[in-house]
Order: structure tokens, then sequence, then C-alpha cells
């Protein structure tokens, strides 16, 4: 048999076979667009603080228990601005705030919906979905401290989840208001850090200390080309997440 490429089968024709098609390469042509937005975390932060200090005061005794339905119709609309923000997180490609930012949007929804409904067994089931939110926090800290204003939400968060989760569980009212305080001091952080990172938005400038490290210093001190370093890998660009 020869090897030689320019023999071929008599009537057979030049090039390549039928059912086989070659494209010419492509990565000449490909362009990947990016588009700057504005930080929607400023939002998601004011979101958690106002939200928490409603669920707070509930806690606290500020309101009535015949307030609870009021109190869940506050909260609602925390999901859909917290979900907004989710969703601009996964455009910014940050994946650990769109994850956190959309937990939030859940946890508000399931709150309002159990709270404004007065639903059987409401605080039990509330205070196992807290004690799930804790395991989610506890995991979600391990991955945030190179984004410290993250970080120190969430680790303010996590005993008041666990606060929250016992008192429903148990039904103790010094349980309760713990975490009422508790939700007061996770709105205070969440504040700070919704200010600071507007004014740093506004003043292309860090303003007040938010305590950044690691990549996500790099991510806002480096150049343009640290931001586009192994773009080709990454999700909504490479083939499969």
């Amino acid at each position: 048999m020869s090897t030689d490429p320019g023999n071929t089968a008599a009537g057979a024709p030049d090039g390549p076979s039928p059912g086989r098609r070659h494209e010419p390469d492509l990565r000449a042509m490909t362009r990947i667009n990016l588009h700057p937005i504005a930080s929607p975390m400023p939002l998601g932060f004011f979101t958690v603080a106002i939200a928490s200090v409603m669920t707070g005061c509930l806690q606290l005794g500020v309101f009535e228990a015949a307030d609870r339905r009021a109190v869940a119709l506050c909260v609602l609309p925390a999901f859909a601005l917290q979900l907004l923000v989710s969703v601009l997180a996964f455009g910014a490609r940050d994946v650990i705030a769109a994850t956190l930012m959309g937990t939030f949007a859940g946890s508000w929804l399931a709150y309002a919906l159990v709270t404004g409904t007065d639903a059987a067994g409401g605080h039990r089931v509330l205070g196992v979905f807290n004690l799930a939110l804790l395991c989610f926090g506890a995991l979600m800290a391990l991955v945030t401290r190179p984004k410290r204003a993250l970080w120190l939400v969430i680790v303010v968060s996590l005993p008041r989840w666990a606060a929250t989760g016992l008192a429903g569980l148990t039904g103790a009212e010094r349980l309760g208001q713990l975490a009422g305080a508790l939700g007061l001091l996770v709105a205070l952080v969440a504040t700070y850090a919704a200010f600071a990172l507007m004014l740093e938005d506004m003043r292309g400038e860090q303003v007040l200390p938010i305590g950044r490290s690691g990549p996500a210093r790099t991510a806002v001190e480096g150049d343009l080309a640290r931001q586009l370093r192994n773009l080709e890998r990454q999700a909504g660009v490479r083939r499969t997440l």
C-alpha cells in the first residue's frame, strides 16, 4: 500500500472525503465583549441592613406579634432587590457575591412567605431554615476572607442565624431577643460596607477602609491585563460550567 498522499484511488475526488467538514481556525475572528456596570453591592448591603432592622425589631418586641404580617410585607421587596443584585453580580463575574446575594434573596422570600401567611409550624420550620443558613454561611466565610466587606457581614450573621434557629426550635424568648440584637448589629455592619463601597465607586479610590486582600485587592488595583487573564476559561466563554 502506498503512503504517498498524492496517490488516490481511481475515480476518487481530490480533497477531504465526503461527510467531513473542515472549518477554518475561528480564533482570529473571535471577539469577547466586556460590559462595565455599576457595582450592585451597595444596593445589596443596604437591602440586608434595612431588612435586618425590620426583622430584628420584631424579635426584640418593638413590634407587636400582630404586626408580623406587616413586617413580612416590608421584607418581601428585599427578595426582588437582592435577586437583582445577584444577577448583576453573575454578569460581573463575581460568583461569590452572586451566590451570597442570591441566597439572601431566597431567605427573605422564605421569611416573608412563612411569616406573612402565618403558616402552621412556621417558627420551627424557620428555625431549621436558619440553622441551614448557618452551615451555608460557615462555608462562605471560608472563601470570602479576601473580600473583607462580604466576609464581615457573613461573620456577624453567623451568630444571628444560630440564635434565630435555636429560638425557633426551642421557643426561648431570650434567644429571640438576642437574635434581634444581633440583627441590628448585622444592619450596622452592612450599612458601613454599603457606604464604603459607594464612596469608593463615586471617587474612584478607597475612602473608608474595606480590607481587601489577595485576589480581591488585585482585581481592584491591578491593570487590565490582570482582569483579562485566563478569560477564555471563565464561565460564559468556556464550553461548559
